[in-house]
């Protein structure tokens, strides 16, 4: 990994938009999904030198947050990670989840290509947040998997929202992304709300016997594409 030089200096570009969003407002009825970019700083990491630009979501003040490496704007094919938050997975190193390997993962990379973006979402525990998703924690040691838990509280399977995400690719001026998932509502989810996917970029991790269990939902109840041999078009004919 290289020092920071000047050539590692936050590109312009990311000013710029800071500056064209200072009294962003989206008209109703998507003013609840509204974000706007208002910081950017480099960001020296473990995993290679990063631009961290920091959004505000205007509805409830929540802030999210995408790692970028490279000049982004206005940029084709951009390799694009979306990743929910996960304190216990992400900071604690939690082998119940993914999560961490996933995020770890992809900054590696993004690295290694040397352009890309992981959107950092606020939506922990699949949008329940942290204590809802410790009770479902707490079902699970009773023998519940994670869909059921989360239908035992009084959830949805997955209540997050990717129109966020969408904006905020949008915000930065993305005009279409090579997406890391393996998740195929985040695709149709994306296309949804405008963002152009050239294409799926399979993102598996080993299982360890703390989450077995977990990666069997999210392959067999949440349809998640952790068969390395489906592609994503063959699980939406499959489900369509």
């Amino acid at each position: 990994m290289s020092d920071l030089t000047t050539s590692d200096s936050v590109p312009q570009s990311y000013f710029d938009i800071i500056e064209r969003d200072k009294d962003h407002q989206c008209p109703p009825p998507m003013n609840h999904f509204c974000v706007k970019v208002v910081s950017a700083a480099k960001l020296p990491s473990r995993f290679g030198n990063f631009v961290a630009i920091g959004y505000h979501q205007t509805s409830d003040d929540k802030e999210h947050a995408s790692f970028v490496k490279g000049d982004i704007v206005n940029k084709e094919n951009v390799l694009v990670r979306l990743h929910s938050e996960c304190l216990t997975g992400d900071a604690i190193g939690s082998l119940r989840c993914d999560c961490r390997d996933q995020l770890e993962g992809a900054l590696r990379r993004i690295e290694e290509e040397g352009e890309g973006i992981v959107l950092y979402l606020r939506q922990e525990g699949r949008g329940i947040g942290l204590t809802n998703k410790l009770k479902a924690y707490a079902l699970q040691d009773q023998g519940l998997d994670t869909v059921e838990a989360n239908l035992a509280l009084g959830f949805p399977d997955d209540q997050r929202d990717y129109h966020i995400a969408g904006h905020m690719l949008k915000s930065l001026g993305v005009k279409s992304v090579r997406l890391l998932t393996n998740n195929p509502k985040k695709i149709l989810e994306l296309q949804k709300w405008g963002i152009e996917i050239i294409e799926r970029v399979k993102h598996i991790y080993p299982e360890n016997p703390y989450n077995i269990q977990y990666l069997e939902t999210k392959k067999k109840v949440s349809g998640h594409l952790l068969d390395p041999n489906m592609t994503a078009d063959q699980y939406i004919h499959q489900r369509h």
